[in-house]
């Protein structure tokens, strides 16, 4: 994974949907891009989880502070 944020990774992908979208983009060109596109989104859910997780524990702890 690279250092982009998640924000950076959603313009990224609606950007390669784009140009897969273009009839003038060749089959080979096409490929790539799913490759790349697909690796994106894989790593921005990544991210998404690794949030979710984090919102987890932070209120798990806050629920156990209370009590």
């Amino acid at each position: 994974m690279n250092n982009k944020t998640f924000e950076e990774k959603l313009t990224e992908s609606k950007a390669i949907l784009e140009k897969l979208m273009n009839p003038e983009v060749t089959l080979e060109e096409s490929v790539k891009l799913y490759e790349e596109g697909l690796s994106t989104v894989k790593e921005a859910q990544a991210m998404i989880e690794e949030a979710k997780l984090k919102v987890a524990v932070i209120e798990k702890q806050q629920s156990g502070a209370s009590a």
